[in-house]
């Protein structure tokens, strides 16, 4: 129950930060629920074997390569989500960043720790 609400609220933020930036379309609410799902399954999976091979970079860049790892997360969610697109680079790592914040907001708001 815990992970349908945490999907339901990053697809609700998705849409709201949409809404909000220029550079990134969501076409409809079924949109950002499939955009939250494939985040979610991303991280899960792809994220981990990405950050393992790139230890060397992100310890040499004190961790802020960790946004470029969140940037291109976003980017391949883009492909793969039909009615999802983001413009640019730096739009999927500013997305990416406001995504990470707003949710930390909100499951700090809401006592859902991870």
């Amino acid at each position: 129950m815990k992970l349908l609400l945490r999907i339901l609220i990053t697809a609700i933020l998705v849409m709201a930060i949409a809404y909000i930036m220029k550079g990134v379309i969501v076409d409809e609410f079924t949109t950002a629920l499939t955009v939250a799902i494939i985040l979610a399954l991303l991280n899960f999976f792809v994220k981990p074997i990405i950050v393992l091979l790139t230890i060397p970079v992100t310890i040499f860049t004190l961790g802020l390569f960790l946004l470029v790892i969140n940037a291109i997360m976003i980017l391949v969610c883009d492909h793969f989500v039909d009615g999802f697109s983001v413009n640019s680079f730096w739009t999927a790592m500013l997305f990416s960043i406001i995504l990470s914040l707003s949710q930390s907001l909100v499951y700090q708001i809401t006592g859902d720790t991870k």
